[in-house]
């Protein structure tokens, strides 16, 4: 945790505040892996950090509030996310990596952050523009890299300029999210995980070069 942290009056808090209130949200982030997000109660976080929910409030407003600071360290965790398509190459072999390791880095980063990515995706559903900031902020990570990685293939003539660079970013990249979201899902289809990795990584290869493969 890096600098000061403040209690709900503006108070800076010492060494054990900062330790209790990182309890709570760890209490918090393990209830949300098992709970639905609405059943979760202050004085159930509280009572499983070993503390009171008087301390609690001392805090977070609310567990909302709790909820969004997991998620906000979640979306700063996310801005790596980048690292997968930033400065990679999407020629010949290169490409079809580039295209593995970034499905890998996306579905794995969503199997990690999977209790509270469902909170995210909740509250930006119901049109809650915190939430919704923290969703865009992880997506535009990888989105943003995109479009340039396919706007560089424009410029050597190896992707068609007629092709939306920032529209096929955006369209594989919200593809990516809602395959990593329903990953459990694919199991009832008979798809193994082992199956589905190459597979959108066949689509993503697709999407950026408009080629097939070279493996």
């Amino acid at each position: 945790m890096t600098g000061q942290v403040r209690t709900v009056d503006g108070r800076v808090a010492g060494r054990r505040g900062q330790a209790t209130r990182q309890k709570l949200l760890d209490c918090l982030s393990e209830m949300l892996s098992s709970s639905p997000y609405r059943d979760v109660k202050v004085i159930d976080v509280a009572r499983k950090a070993g503390t009171s929910p008087a301390t609690f409030y001392q805090y977070f407003p609310d567990v909302e509030g709790a909820v969004l600071e997991i998620a906000e360290e979640m979306a700063r965790e996310g801005a790596e996310l980048t690292g997968l398509v930033a400065g990679r190459s999407w020629v010949g072999k290169s490409g079809w990596q580039a295209a593995e390791e970034l499905v890998d880095g996306f579905l794995s980063f969503w199997r990690s952050h999977d209790a509270i990515l469902r909170v995210v995706d909740l509250g930006a559903a119901e049109g809650d523009k915190r939430f919704y900031k923290i969703r865009m902020k992880i997506l535009n990570a990888v989105t943003n890299s995109l479009t340039d990685s396919i706007k560089e293939l424009q410029s050597k003539n190896k992707v068609d300029k007629d092709v939306s660079a920032a529209a096929m970013a955006g369209s594989i990249v919200a593809m990516l999210a809602a395959v990593a979201g329903h990953q459990k899902g694919f199991q009832s289809w008979g798809v193994k995980q082992t199956e589905l990795k190459p597979n959108l990584a066949l689509l993503v290869h697709f999407g950026v070069t408009g080629k097939k493969p070279t493996k």
